[in-house]
């Protein structure tokens, strides 16, 4: 079997959903950040363990979940409340657990929805680690957190569906506000990459890893909000995805306006 851990704040309206995807696991923790909705009554409703800690960063806080909670098996799936494994998923989990000792993670495809339509082409990051054993991973950076893997990560086929607009447009566009702050005390603190290298956002075997270098070198460049939507919209070819995909392209290139902003306000010493 596999324990299931799910990290909370006011998610009554994904969460229940989120329960009943991964009702075949007998040990769900819920991780709740003090929600002032129902989603507590909810988990318990559900028979999940609930854990309460006061959120300081993405990064920390995982770790903490993961450090502190007792789970009943070693490895351990953490779909976000918005997130649904599908059936096919569930059952690819359980025969995975079959693989060798040293395996420390399993990568899964999400697929991210907008307008009940799959982002197929706009979705920027499709891969995510989801299935892991805790003492062997660490999550770095406060916001848009990297998993850091201690051993080899394998790969699972079947997706993990994501609906990041669950809430509406307007909770989105309140959360990534939130999002762009961050990154730009991050990008102000210089906490992020110092030396990105190209060769590694290009060749480098792993994708996160890739990842932190591409983002490290796209901060540097001008003009990244126009960058990011014609980088979207025609090399990625979200045009393909319809309404869905454009406006998905045009909300974060908006993301990544407000990042750019937030970052030159804090370095003239603003708010």
């Amino acid at each position: 079997m596999i324990s299931v851990l799910i990290l909370t704040r006011n998610e009554q309206n994904d969460l229940p959903a989120c329960l009943s995807s991964v009702s075949w696991s007998d040990d769900i923790h819920v991780f709740d950040s003090h929600s002032t909705d129902n989603t507590v009554e909810i988990a318990k409703a559900a028979g999940a363990h609930v854990h309460t800690r006061t959120f300081d960063d993405y990064a920390t806080h995982r770790n903490a979940a993961l450090a502190t909670i007792p789970f009943k098996y070693p490895w351990v799936f953490l779909p976000d409340a918005d997130e649904r494994p599908t059936p096919e998923l569930s059952r690819e989990m359980q025969i995975a657990l079959a693989a060798p000792d040293q395996t420390s993670a399993f990568r899964v495809r999400r697929r991210d929805f907008l307008f009940d339509t799959w982002l197929k082409h706009a979705q920027i990051s499709p891969f995510y680690i989801r299935l892991v054993r805790p003492e062997r991973v660490r999550y770095t950076r406060a916001i848009n957190e990297v998993l850091e893997v201690n051993g080899p990560v394998a790969e699972l086929s079947y997706p993990l569906d994501h609906y990041p607009f669950s809430k509406g447009i307007a909770r989105w566009v309140e959360k990534h506000n939130l999002y762009s702050s961050m990154e730009a005390e991050l990008i102000v603190r210089s906490q992020g990459l110092q030396n990105p290298s190209l060769l590694t956002a290009l060749r480098d075997p792993d994708f996160h890893t890739r990842r932190l270098h591409q983002k490290a070198i796209f901060y540097r460049l001008p003009a990244r909000p126009l960058l990011k939507w014609v980088y979207m919209v025609f090399l990625r070819r979200a045009i393909l995805d319809g309404p869905a995909g454009l406006t998905y392209a045009t909300l974060q290139a908006f993301y990544e306006y407000l990042i750019v902003l937030k970052t030159k306000e804090l370095r003239r010493g603003g708010a």
